[in-house]
């Protein structure tokens, strides 16, 4: 079986990381620290790579049993699925010839096809001939748009020639291109502007066949997108996979940069905490069509009045004006808040949303 790793809770949805020809899990180092606060994460290495044994695979098919293999292993009957290069033919693969195991599809830095097999087939020979240290100077080209990083480059000079070169013939024998429309799963194509081992062209030819698919270019990416610009890339497959119930409503109300830094400083202290409020307040009350949200706001500013809640009160007046409360209104609900929560409550609370007006005003 490969050799994998889990991150993130036992409950989250399953999500799959493939890594690309030559690197190990180590490839999205950058990105677990952030998927796994919501997503249990199975990383694998393909064969001969990393910590996975040189197992024989002799296809792209091969490679996707063996990826079945190691979900069933971790208890993962369905899963969201990220690749890059051979991760992503993979997953391509998976989502024609098992369809029903696959959530969702990313493609980065990924094909249909990946070029002339006689090219493959060179180096594998080259491979099983003198190992991998030799494409450790190219790959280096390839791979980065910026500064290289040596623990990638030492992962490649560290795979078994063998399952390496299997990989190549792999890869030469893969050709998709004729059933890409029967890829059903919600899909998302990430290029590298300045991958020079999948240029934009291929995935353009990905995000074209794919029915529905999502296509977005990453500019100073080459071929491992996720080590050149971890950032963006993290964002492109937030943006992507689907949200926590509540998370849409809860980033409507409160914004982005709010949500994004209470998700930053979530811990596995607080995760079910943060996971809780998300289901119940923004995805069961809040959501509810009784009341509009401008009416929600009122009645969320009367109550963080009464009980004194002023960081939450701070918090709820931003939210009110992007649900279209005015200045004046939020004055009015305060006022009337005065009467029935006391004036010192009000005051206080007053304070509050003053500071908020003039910083939104600024």
């Amino acid at each position: 079986m490969l050799h994998y790793r889990l991150d993130g809770p036992e409950r989250g949805e399953p999500l799959v990381l493939a890594p690309s020809l030559g690197t190990t899990t180590r490839l999205w180092e950058r990105q677990v620290r952030t998927l796994a606060r919501r997503f249990r994460v199975l990383r694998y290495d393909l064969p001969g790579h990393g910590g996975s044994k040189p197992i024989p695979a002799n296809t792209i098919e091969d490679l996707a049993g063996l990826v079945l293999e190691a979900a069933d292993a971790a208890g993962m009957e369905s899963f969201h699925y990220a690749g890059v290069s051979i991760g992503g033919a993979i997953g391509a693969t998976l989502a024609v010839r098992h369809p029903g195991r696959l959530t969702s599809l990313a493609l980065v830095c990924s094909s249909a096809h990946f070029g002339d097999p006689a090219g493959w087939h060179e180096r594998a020979a080259l491979v099983r001939a003198e190992g991998t240290a030799p494409l450790v100077e190219g790959a280096a080209g390839r791979w980065f748009a910026g500064p290289p990083e040596q623990a990638l480059l030492d992962d490649l000079a560290a795979a078994d020639p063998g399952a390496y070169a299997a990989c190549c013939d792999a890869l030469a024998a893969y050709d998709l291109r004729a059933e890409l429309a029967a890829i059903s799963v919600p899909t998302l194509v990430v290029a590298g502007r300045e991958d020079p081992a999948t240029p934009p062209a291929h995935a353009r030819e990905l995000a074209d066949g794919i029915p529905g698919a999502t296509l977005v270019e990453l500019p100073g990416a080459a071929h491992l997108a996720p080590v050149d610009q971890p950032e963006r890339l993290t964002r492109a497959l937030l943006d992507h996979l689907p949200q926590a119930p509540g998370m849409r409503v809860r980033r409507e109300v409160l914004g982005d940069a709010h949500v994004d830094r209470a998700i930053a400083r979530t811990t596995d202290f607080t995760r079910d905490f943060q996971d809780f409020i998300t289901r119940y307040a923004w995805g069961e009350i809040w959501t509810r069509p009784g009341l509009d949200r401008r009416t929600r706001s009122c009645i969320t500013l009367t109550a963080l009045v009464a009980r004194g809640h002023l960081d939450e009160l701070a918090m709820h007046v931003r939210a009110a004006l992007r649900n279209g409360l005015t200045p004046d209104e939020i004055g009015e609900v305060l006022l009337q808040s005065a009467v029935y929560c006391g004036v010192p409550a009000a005051n206080a609370a007053f304070a509050v949303a003053q500071r908020v007006l003039n910083e939104e005003t600024a």
